[in-house]
């Protein structure tokens, strides 16, 4: 036997005595089980795939992370979240019942939830819908609009929302579960977020707006940041103001209003500080924000040009 094949036995070995300690009635061997699960699938692609690979095994994990014990939800999930790194576990791992006992945890954030079981749900969420065959599942399984709940319920406390966010981020690159997230009422909650947070939490505000950003490239979440009042004065005060991320989510968003509507630019024209924040950030913006600010301006100049023909024909009529 080959020092290779020796190892790998004497690995499954390892994961069979393990999957049988975590498959008893005592909590301490089940602890005692997902503590070695956890360690050995954290650093190694190989032992990942090995204990994909034993039968029974995604199985029972899935089953334990909506264990009563929050600490046996939480090595389970640590361990189903270091499998996940491996991209080709990730359309495995993602089956539906593994799905719905994700959601699950989701849904008791919003009464009790253990803090770190609702993070590394949302964590593993994000991971397996980074595989685009994944995004489709979750949405049909409910979990775009239990994240978007979940989010409105974390903002009076915004420790678990960043991930709650990156997750619908992933999520909301199908356009299915944009559809989704806008009947959901994501576009207040999101809206919301970046209202009420401060410069101590502008990555919260700056996710929020790039997933703002996604929603509005479809017409179900253009037409809600539209009709959502004073859209333009809200994008401005984030240019005025906020951070990078924060002011790339919201020109891309300004970017797509103006591209609809020409009465949005005309609202703008009305802000009198709008030209003058855009021309300032023509210069000294990133990249990104100077070519999406030139853009604005070029759309501001052009509507008020024909405003202003406009105004001179009809006094030229008079």
């Amino acid at each position: 036997m080959s020092v290779s094949s020796s190892s790998s036995s004497r690995f499954f070995d390892t994961i069979n005595e393990c999957l049988a300690l975590v498959q008893s009635d005592s909590h301490e061997a089940q602890e005692k089980g997902l503590q070695t699960l956890a360690a050995i699938t954290k650093v190694s692609p190989q032992n990942r795939t090995l204990l994909a690979q034993t039968d029974g095994a995604i199985p029972t994990l899935a089953t334990l992370t909506n264990a009563s014990s929050t600490i046996i939800q939480t090595l389970s999930l640590l361990t189903l979240f270091n499998l996940s790194l491996n991209s080709d576990l990730k359309l495995s791992l993602a089956d539906m019942e593994t799905i719905y006992h994700l959601n699950s945890l989701i849904d008791s954030s919003l009464s009790s939830s253990s803090l770190d079981s609702c993070k590394l749900a949302s964590s593993l969420i994000c991971s397996l819908a980074m595989f685009d065959k994944n995004k489709a599942k979750f949405g049909v399984a409910g979990t775009v609009q239990l994240l978007v709940k979940a989010i409105e319920n974390s903002l009076l406390d915004s420790s678990d929302a960043h991930h709650l966010l990156s997750s619908l981020a992933e999520l909301v690159h199908f356009h299915g579960n944009c559809t989704l997230a806008v009947r959901g009422g994501a576009v207040p909650v999101l809206l919301q977020v970046v209202k009420s947070t401060d410069n101590n939490n502008e990555d919260l505000a700056g996710t929020s707006l790039t997933v703002l950003g996604l929603l509005v490239r479809f017409d179900e979440g253009l037409n809600a940041v539209k009709k959502t009042n004073e859209i333009i004065s809200s994008m401005l005060s984030v240019l005025k103001g906020r951070s990078l991320l924060c002011k790339e989510g919201a020109v891309d968003i300004l970017v797509r209003l103006f591209d609809d509507s020409e009465e949005c630019v005309r609202e703008a024209l009305l802000l009198s500080e709008f030209s003058s924040v855009l021309a300032d950030l023509c210069v000294r913006g990133s990249a990104r924000v100077r070519d999406k600010a030139d853009l604005l301006m070029r759309k501001i100049a052009k509507v008020s040009l024909e405003t202003t023909m406009e105004l001179a024909c009809s006094l030229y009529d008079d």
